[in-house]
């Protein structure tokens, strides 16, 4: 027998408290307060080991209220994203159904590519929408839906679609909400897969693609103003360069045009950063990276209204990009200590971020959770953290920068971000070999080095990245 889901989400919401703002802030204003160590780190001492909060970006307000588009996708009051990331689609959610039968508090791994029907009359109901169940694989699992169920929760989000990859995701995405003929606007410096596939292939369909820079809001209002945008996309914040997109001013302009806005947030995570609530229509994920966090599965997902990933579910179905209840069911796992995780890169990223900056082998570092960044007092918006990435330039040429990474004791020299292990990459050899015009194009310098930190003890990395600089 199915779980009694629907009364412990009662019991639950009568009981829940407000949620708790993650970082403190000086009474009477909107900044947080800087620990001592963090002071000691901006002098290049980097004292103390204690860091109370995670950044000093202001909680983005979402993650701390109840908002109509949580209550109407949850109906219930907004719990913590850690309590989410653990409950939601599970006891907070219809995640019984995966478990039917069963008292797992783990949510089961249902294997079978085909279910069964009483008789005809149970079908036809299920055919009318009257009975909730799963016919084939491809367009649907249990254990699927409850991590669907945990992702929407954690954006707000009325539905989710996981996928196979996530440029499955985008692929869907773009197919099913750009018709023939159709206008994209995305941002110069998006993943550079997605742009191919806009510029190269899109175009194939008739699709138009406009690129614009990320923080040249006069070229998209004149774009905007030729009346034909379908969709304005883009990355936020951006890979390698940490940038950050203006959410919530980008939709004001889009949806007064009536083009909608779908933000890759990958590099954020549903922790730091949640576009709809910002006023975005379609948030994307590789859930391969902050969402499973360890490396080992790739996927995809994309969070909408429910009519939305409707259209995007159908051109899905066709993709034949449904990810496995296997792969379904690490995500989950991993998923449950995602804003544990997430709270210690974000921690360390910021901490080694201030004392990069103040480094004489160090010529730039890029990362929004530093008030330096020209892209702080956006991320200080709409953000809860700066992430767990950052690039910097180092005070030397390729050659230089490939000491320093060879140097590297404890990160891999690895594409992809988010996971438990730290990586290290430099851009222009990893993502842009081969492609000068590219590199130039989008400011990737030969001493750019790119970090994703794991959750590995803050000294030991800064250990580590101090020795290998020597070497330059």
């Amino acid at each position: 027998m199915a779980r009694p889901s629907v009364l412990v989400k009662t019991s639950l919401a009568r009981r829940r408290r407000r949620p708790r703002c993650c970082v403190s802030k000086t009474e009477g204003s909107g900044t947080a307060t800087l620990p001592s160590a963090e002071a000691a780190a901006l002098a290049g001492v980097d004292g103390a080991a204690d860091i109370r909060s995670p950044s000093l970006m202001v909680p983005a307000m979402q993650d701390c209220e109840v908002d109509a588009t949580a209550t109407a996708a949850l109906g219930r009051r907004v719990a913590s994203d850690e309590t989410l990331t653990v409950h939601a689609g599970e006891k907070l959610g219809s995640g019984g159904e995966a478990a039917a039968g069963t008292d797992s508090i783990a949510t089961p791994i249902v294997s079978g590519t085909t279910h069964w029907f009483r008789d005809s009359a149970d079908l036809v109901a299920f055919r009318e929408g009257r009975r909730e169940s799963f016919e084939y694989g491809r367009y649907g699992n249990p254990t699927v839906k409850v991590l669907e169920e945990k992702i929407s929760a954690l954006e707000r989000a009325e539905a989710t679609l996981v996928t196979s990859s996530g440029m499955n995701a985008i692929v869907a995405t773009l197919l099913a909400l750009v018709p023939p003929g159709g206008h994209v606007v995305a941002t110069n410096d998006c993943y550079t897969e997605t742009r191919a596939l806009i510029r190269d292939r899109l175009s194939k369909m008739g699709i138009l693609a406009t690129f614009v820079d990320l923080d040249d809001t006069e070229a998209l209002e004149s774009v905007l103003d030729q009346g034909d945008v379908t969709m304005f996309y883009a990355d936020s914040p951006t890979n390698p360069h940490l940038k950050v997109v203006d959410v919530r001013r980008v939709a004001e302009l889009c949806r007064r045009r009536g083009a909608l806005v779908c933000i890759d947030s990958t590099l954020a995570s549903p922790i730091n950063q949640k576009p709809l609530t910002l006023g975005a229509d379609v948030v994307l994920h590789s859930a391969t990276k902050y969402i499973a966090g360890h490396h080992d599965v790739i996927a995809g997902c994309v969070s909408a209204s429910e009519q939305l990933i409707s259209r995007i579910r159908a051109w899905h179905h066709d993709l034949g990009g449904a990810i496995s209840p296997n792969a379904a069911y690490m995500i989950i796992r991993g998923l449950k200590t995602m804003a544990l995780r997430v709270e210690a890169q974000n921690r360390t990223a910021l901490r080694m971020a201030r004392l990069l900056e103040n480094h004489p082998k160090i010529e730039r570092v890029h990362y929004p959770g530093l008030e330096s960044s020209p892209w702080h007092g956006v991320g200080r918006k709409q953000m809860a953290g700066g992430g767990g990435v950052i690039s910097f330039e180092v005070a030397s040429d390729m050659d230089g920068a490939t000491r320093f990474v060879d140097a590297l004791e404890l990160p891999l020299i690895a594409t992809s971000l988010g996971g438990c292990e730290s990586l290290v990459q430099q851009p222009a050899v990893m993502s842009y070999w081969g492609k000068s015009d590219e590199k130039t194009k989008n400011g990737i310098k030969d001493n750019l080095v790119r970090f994703s930190f794991g959750i590995e003890k803050y000294e030991d990395l800064r250990d580590d990245i101090l020795q290998a600089l020597e070497k330059i």
